[in-house]
Parts: C-alpha cells; structure tokens; sequence
C-alpha cells in the first residue's frame, strides 16, 4: 500500500491539484534517486516501463522504456566517437537525443561546446521534466551549449541544417527505428559523412547494421564507472517487479552515414 502525498495549498490555504506521478517514480515502486540527481540538483531518476508511456500517439506500443544513461557510458562513447576522426570540430556538430526522457544526456552533452543540444521526446511529462532540468543547468552555469527540448515523435523531427551526431538509448523498437533511419537516409542522401550515430544499449543494431550507405565504426561493450554500477545496482534490486537486471557494461556501437 502506497502512502499518500500530503496535500499541497497555496498562499491562501486553497488545496491544489497535484499531478499523478508515472509509475515508476514513486517509492512505492522502487524508486531511488541516481547519485547524478543528487549532486546536481536535477530530476532525471526512475525506471519507467514502456507499458507506462502512452502518449496517445501510434507509435506508443514500441516505446521501450525511461531510464536515464550512465554518465560514464555517456562520457566514455562521447570519447570514443571523438577517436573516430568526426569530420569537423564539435562545434560544427548539432547533438540530437532521441527519445530524450527527463534529458539527463542532455545535460551531460551540453557541458561540451556542441553547436546546440536538442531532444527529442514523444511523452509530455517527461519533456516538461527535462526543460525543468535544462533550466537548472543554465543557471548553475554548466551548459556550453544551447538546448531545446521538442515534445514530437521521433520521425517527424527533422534535422537542422549542418553536421549532426544522433544520441540513442534503445528509446524505441525496430518499426520506429526503421522508419527513422529511412528519413535519415534520405535527408543525408547527398551529405556524407555528416550524421553519426551514438548507439547505447544497441537492441536493434541490425537496422543500422542492414542499411546501405551507414558504416559502423565500433560495436562492443562500454563499462559503467564503478560508481554508477554500484547505483544501477541499487536501483535496478530495489524495482520490486525485477524486471530489469544490473549489469557492469552497455553494448554501444557507432555509425556514421557515409552515403550510397
């Protein structure tokens, strides 16, 4: 049994309505906060289910789940795609996070001079989330770069002008993968090598793998720090389902469009 929130008023003792939290964000379900949340004042905790996401929108039933990237994995992939030789400064690149959640890569891509950081994310509360979350990072003076989160699907985003590099943390299926790549495809069709693809927790990487004109660059394990596997291990045993299990790595590849 859950314990209720304590009602919450206004200046002039008015109860307010308060805001049903997703299931999975509540310590009733396991919840925990990641050590990031903590030191940084942020809300990008919580394991939320696909079953949980529904947006009204088709592409709901392929919605994988939320759960926010290591911040070592992240940090450790942004090196090894800078080892790749991208073709132009990070300046040049505009950083896309697909299926951005409460924006917890964002936060961690905007403390590197990208051109701009945008997010993608069907859910509404979890983009409300994230433009909170960005708020606070501007203001506490780590972000380098601009950002914007935009509350859309996935392939009806279309890319900004100049070098991109696409952030994925298995947001969505293979349908939704599929069709997504086709847009890139054909918006790249005459621009090689100017969209590469940071690929964490890479359950559909044939669709990458299978499509002519991408070539992959790396595919292997990325080890969390033995900071964040202590977390995830805490907050994956705390989920009282068990659905999800801790491991010390994320299989990741990297891809880069380089043209038919």
């Amino acid at each position: 049994m859950r314990t209720p929130r304590p009602d919450i008023h206004d200046l002039t003792g008015n109860r307010l309505p308060q805001r049903r939290l997703l299931p999975g964000l509540t310590i009733g379900d396991g919840f925990l906060r990641h050590p990031f949340d903590v030191e940084f004042g942020v809300r990008t905790s919580g394991l939320i289910a696909g079953r949980h996401l529904g947006a009204g929108h088709p592409h709901d039933r392929h919605a994988t789940a939320y759960y926010g990237v290591a911040p070592s994995v992240f940090n450790s992939l942004l090196t090894r795609w800078r080892r790749c030789r991208p073709a132009a400064p990070l300046d040049s690149y505009t950083f896309i996070d697909y299926g951005a959640g409460m924006g917890r890569a964002m936060l961690l891509a905007a403390e590197h001079p990208f051109r701009a950081v945008l997010g993608v994310e069907l859910h509404p509360t979890l983009a409300r989330i994230g433009r909170r979350n960005m708020q606070r990072w501007r203001l506490a003076g780590r972000a380098q770069a601009s950002m914007r989160m935009h509350c859309c699907d996935a392939t009806e985003f279309k890319l900004p002008a100049g070098r991109c590099v696409a952030f994925l943390f298995n947001p969505f299926g293979a349908p939704v993968l599929r069709r997504l790549v086709r847009q890139w495809v054909r918006q790249f069709a005459n621009r090689p090598g100017e969209l590469d693809i940071l690929y964490v927790n890479n359950e559909q990487e044939i669709v990458l793998h299978t499509q002519p004109g991408f070539e992959r660059l790396f595919a292997g394990p990325v080890r969390r720090s033995p900071a964040d596997a202590a977390a995830e291990r805490n907050i994956l045993n705390n989920q009282p389902d068990g659905e999800y299990m801790a491991t010390p790595w994320e299989d990741c590849s990297i891809f880069r469009w380089a043209g038919k």
